[in-house]
């Protein structure tokens, strides 16, 4: 019989009795926080940080794998708008409804919006495109490669070293679909009517060349002709980019998908941002890089700086995936957003988290003059709310004093 483990991000520790084998993968590959117990043997300590979705490990002859379930905090629809917002910000998922079918589970939704986006994308048929291919031919066709025929053939006249584009669907956007599609059939816990439609959408999809696991995808531009493929591809991207488990530690095997709530709330918080102050009239970088010192040895990233019309920095931001604590958010958080200030030459710094007992809060540096203001976004709320707030902090922003 399967078994299942349930935890909840950023709970206590719970006693689990495992094999050590699968604690001892868990541990490694940095899914859960997990320790043996010191004192009952085949039990280990297991709590969830910030990564939520789902993982099977599958213990040599054992039929079924140890299946380990990290539920986030957060509604799963209001995950996915964060998602779907960060990835494109015009996009439908503005208006945070998100086609989730009422799964309560981050797998089975994720796996049931991608097969939803993907079936879209593929009504009007499959996009064409075309693609640059080289190959050895007895006839020409294209271009012949000069360079490549005289290394390769010493002066002979056939076979030809050729170029040429050819009309394909075999093409980037294709290619990310279907290896999407691959990646979420392995995936543990997707239901089984999921299920059939991601397979329908494989047949589909069957005369397209699968990615090589660990080989750079491929990249796409948005353009007029792939515009109905766009939300397809931005969620095919997330499956396929740092986001997922499968590894095979020894004998053991390990598959499954996690989100990072970090990354999500950071993506969400500066992109965010970012479109409510180009409305204002200012741009901005995210993750942009700076140095503290003057001999530019120590560097820095805050995740996001805002830039006014003469080009010089305005205002700074850090998001935090953290909850407000009985005794106050973090002290490290403050002295690192007073650096950035000191480094950018800032007279206010801003740290957004993800909630917190007040929406806005105000320090001011001793001997320095500068205000550290810690705001907090309540996630719960209907989307419209949850940008109003943004746009609230972007306000604030924009007024940010220099030194």
């Amino acid at each position: 019989m399967t078994q299942v483990v349930e935890l909840v991000e950023h709970t206590s520790a719970m006693g689990i009795p495992l094999p050590d084998a699968v604690g001892r993968a868990l541990a490694a590959g940095d899914i859960v926080d997990a320790a043996p117990d010191p004192y009952a043997p085949g039990r280990w300590s297991l709590r969830a940080g910030s990564k939520v979705g789902a993982v099977a490990v599958v213990v040599p002859g054992k039929d079924e794998p140890v299946t380990v379930r990290v539920t986030p905090k957060v509604a799963i629809a209001r995950l996915f708008f964060l998602l779907g917002y960060s990835l494109d910000p015009k996009g439908s998922w503005r208006d945070g409804q998100v086609d989730i079918a009422g799964h309560r589970d981050l797998l089975p939704a994720l796996a049931h919006t991608v097969e939803r986006q993907i079936d879209r994308a593929l009504r009007q048929g499959l996009l064409q495109g075309y693609l640059a291919t080289e190959e050895t031919s007895l006839v020409v066709r294209g271009r012949v490669r000069e360079a490549e025929q005289i290394r390769r053939r010493f002066g002979a006249t056939l076979p030809v070293e050729v170029e040429y584009d050819e009309f394909t669907i075999d093409i980037a956007e294709n290619r990310l679909l279907r290896t999407a599609v691959e990646r979420l059939l392995r995936l543990p816990g997707v239901p089984h009517d999921v299920r059939r439609g991601l397979l329908h959408q494989r047949a589909r999809l069957a005369d397209v060349t699968v990615i090589v696991r660990g080989r750079p995808l491929p990249v796409w531009q948005p353009s007029r002709l792939n515009s109905r493929y766009q939300h397809a591809l931005h969620l095919a991207r997330t499956v396929l980019e740092n986001n997922s488990v499968e590894h095979a530690p020894g004998a053991l095997r390990v598959d499954g998908f996690l989100f990072d709530m970090n990354k999500l709330f950071e993506d969400f918080v500066t992109v965010a941002l970012r479109e409510a102050c180009r409305s204002l009239g200012h741009s901005a970088r995210l993750q942009d890089p700076h140095h503290l010192d003057e001999a530019s040895a120590i560097r820095m990233k805050p995740d996001f700086v805002l830039y006014g019309p003469s080009g010089a920095p305005c205002a700074v931001v850090d998001a935090k995936y953290k909850t407000e604590k009985r005794d106050g958010f973090p002290d490290a958080d403050l002295y690192q957003m007073l650096a950035y200030c000191t480094a950018l030459g800032l007279r206010e710094g801003h740290l957004v988290y993800a909630k917190g007992n007040a929406p806005h809060a105000a320090h001011t540096v001793r001997h320095a003059g500068i205000v550290i203001h810690q705001h907090a976004l309540d996630l719960d709320q209907e989307p419209s709310g949850l940008l109003s707030d943004v746009g609230k902090v972007a306000a604030r922003l924009v007024s940010t004093p220099r030194v």
